[in-house]
């Protein structure tokens, strides 16, 4: 934990004065990283949020640690990504163990040309307390209130009632929008009456979390049939502060109590570390794996996200990182129907684009834990033949299923995606997240993404100048109802007017792109459509689509 774990103190809110419940836009319960991530991406966009937590300070332990490419650009996109990033452990090559052989070693972003590394290990109260610290400075449009817990809902035609409970009493208010983020637990799911679709594993799991010097790089490592533990399975990675996280697979009939005792959870720390070692244990935990959603993420004005819409194991590290996701996808629909610029229909492609995100990372939750650990006779023989296969024969490889590590969702059948009409290469698709690449700008040296102001934007490749005809479009697309703001990308250094050149080729590359080529973007960061060449006609129907206008 920090030097200094913060204790927020409550603050009584002129709301519970109030001879009648005081009406907001949008009230987001549960202040952990998906609640706080969807609050500051919301004020960004000048929108009032309440926070209600039912806590005064950040998690225990480090729970999610593992931080991945897409959401440290979604993070630096909200202002705090280069803090995650300076704090955080970078890795992204990962080693397989069978026993004390390694069997492959993979690299999980082997090409330059990105700002960001694959992942970043950091404990969760770090990310909650930067997260918190960002929230501070937007408090004019984020209302924290600490000890506030939901107590109850009521549905009302055109908003919803909340009861919230705080040391001063209970006192209700009113909101336009609920929003669910209060965790696995969730108050706001039970209220509903809704239930999770999916399984829940019988094997434990034992975490630890110890503090020491250990003299071996950030490299993920898991082991099948470990020799220095009887544990059936273990995973190590390093954490910042010297704190390392392992995890046992200890068993359906483990005694839970027996093995969170000191001198068990020591004997297993030594045996994977090293008897030199002084460890201190810093947190414990036994658990059992999820991976199960609830069915719809949108119940009429409660819309559900993170843990208490979707839970997985986590092998893969897709908990956190797709709660995350659920946050900035929502985000930008809920102001633009907030403003009426958007009908209400827009936050159905939430609930499509997001239950599919999630019954796609259940899926792979799902295969990774049924891997490492076998359900049934038949599928232990499989697994320990892959793992033998895997020492001598490459092809075997690929089957060997550790957790299939985050990858963001590309949401390929969205209802908010204008189909391709030309022919293109490489690997992105209307529906996955625009791709950086190194730039040069007039301040020197940056990344594309971070030319993306969290708008709708219109990503244009030339390598001429921008005509008259063109400019005075791209001056109407910034004037609409809904703005777009182009974004020109030279693709030499001799075009005038232009101010941000891809001279590398990069992104040009990654985007398939010659002159004329032009990407329309979602606030999101997200490819709605694309073509070869402009046209401007276009660009008004796929924006119209992709606000359900």
């Amino acid at each position: 934990m920090p030097d200094n774990n913060p204790i927020f103190e409550f603050q009584h809110s002129p709301d519970q004065d109030s001879a009648s419940p005081v009406r907001h836009p949008v009230v987001i319960a549960g202040a952990g990283p998906v609640g706080l991530t969807l609050a500051i991406d919301l004020a960004l966009k000048q929108v009032p949020v309440v926070l209600l937590e039912a806590l005064n300070t950040i998690s225990d332990g480090s729970r999610a640690i593992c931080f991945a490419k897409r959401t440290l650009e979604i993070f630096e996109r909200l202002g705090m990504g280069r803090r995650l990033l300076d704090k955080g452990v970078t890795w992204k090559t990962g080693k397989v163990f069978l026993g004390d052989d390694q069997l492959f070693e993979f690299d999980l972003l082997p090409e330059d040309g990105h700002q960001f590394p694959a992942f970043i290990n950091l404990q969760q109260y770090y990310m909650e307390l930067y997260a918190i610290d960002r929230a501070l400075e937007l408090k004019e449009f984020i209302d924290l209130r600490w000890f506030s817990e939901l107590k109850g809902i009521e549905s009302m035609e055109e908003g919803v009632r909340l009861t919230v409970s705080t040391p001063d009493g209970s006192y209700q208010m009113e909101c336009d929008w609920l929003i669910a983020a209060d965790g696995a637990r969730s108050f706001c799911r039970k209220a509903l009456g809704l239930e999770f679709q999916g399984r829940t594993f019988d094997d434990q799991f034992l975490i630890a979390d110890i503090k020491t010097k250990a003299d071996m790089p950030p490299v993920r490592r898991f082991w099948f049939a470990p020799t220095f533990t009887d544990a059936d399975s273990a995973l190590l990675h390093m954490q910042p502060d010297d704190v390392w996280r392992l995890d046992f697979q200890i068993g359906p009939k483990a005694d839970a109590a027996k093995e969170m005792q000191i001198e068990k959870v020591m004997s297993r720390v030594r045996g994977m570390l090293g008897d030199e070692i002084e460890p201190d244990l810093e947190w414990i935990s036994v658990y059992r794996f999820q991976s199960r959603c609830i069915r719809n993420f949108r119940h009429g004005r409660v819309i559900f996200t993170g843990d208490a819409a979707h839970q997985v194991s986590p092998f893969g590290a897709r908990g956190a990182n797709s709660g995350i996701q659920d946050a900035e996808n929502l985000a930008w629909k809920l102001q633009l129907v907030l403003k009426e610029l958007a009908p209400e229909t827009l936050l159905d492609s939430y609930n499509a684009e997001r239950t599919y995100a999630a019954e796609e990372n259940v899926r792979h939750s799902t295969q990774s834990t049924d891997f490492i650990v076998p359900k049934g006779e038949v599928s232990l023989v499989f697994r320990n033949a892959v793992l033998s296969l895997a020492k001598e024969y490459k092809f075997a490889i690929p089957l060997i299923n550790t957790g299939r590590l985050s990858t963001p969702t590309i949401h390929r059948e969205s209802p908010l995606n204008t189909p391709d009409c030309d022919s293109w290469s490489g690997k992105l698709l209307p529906g996955a997240p625009a791709v950086d690449a190194p730039v040069q700008t007039t301040k020197g040296k940056r990344w594309l993404l971070d030319q993306l102001k969290g708008e709708f934007t219109l990503l244009y490749f030339t390598e001429n100048s921008v005509s008259e005809d063109v400019e005075s479009e791209f001056r109407s697309l910034c004037e609409n109802d809904i703005p777009v703001q182009p974004l020109v990308l030279g693709l030499n250094s001799e075009i005038k007017g232009v101010s941000v050149f891809d001279l590398q080729g990069i992104a040009a590359q990654r985007y398939d792109a010659q002159n004329g080529t032009t990407y329309l973007l979602r606030p999101d960061q997200h490819i709605t459509a694309r073509w070869k060449r402009y046209v401007s006609s276009a660009i008004y129907q796929a924006l119209a689509r992709a606000t359900c206008n």
